[in-house]
């Protein structure tokens, strides 16, 4: 019972859990709401070109008499523009993140009487 304590205590256990590491936790967390956000302009913008082509289709169909050829054809038009737009949001919000330096280790010494063995 004893070596099973540790781990089925509902405290915070230094056996069981390390604590977490702020510079690690803060660098994910700004990662991962830096993708959430990268997502959710991606997906706006996609939603926004469709729909701009969809409804210019059919204005331009009910103008022209063509029933459904300006709203297939921009329709179709959309999909590169959408891909092209997803690539430059994507593009200029990656620049942004900036790489983490490696850190600085210390040095040491190789030896520690630097004089002859002589």
């Amino acid at each position: 019972m004893g070596l099973l304590t540790p781990l089925f205590s509902p405290c915070y256990n230094r056996i069981v859990m390390t604590p977490p590491q702020p510079e690690k936790d803060r660098r994910q967390q700004f990662i991962n709401l830096t993708i959430a956000g990268i997502t959710g302009q991606v997906g706006c913008l996609t939603l926004i070109i469709v729909l701009l082509a969809v409804f210019g289709g059919i204005w331009l169909d009910a103008r022209l008499g063509t029933r459904p050829w300006f709203t297939l054809g921009l329709l179709v038009l959309s999909i590169p523009v959408s891909l092209a737009a997803m690539f430059f949001v994507v593009k200029k919000a990656v620049s942004k993140i900036k790489p983490i330096p490696p850190k600085a280790t210390k040095p040491t010494l190789k030896e520690a009487n630097l004089g002859d063995d002589t």
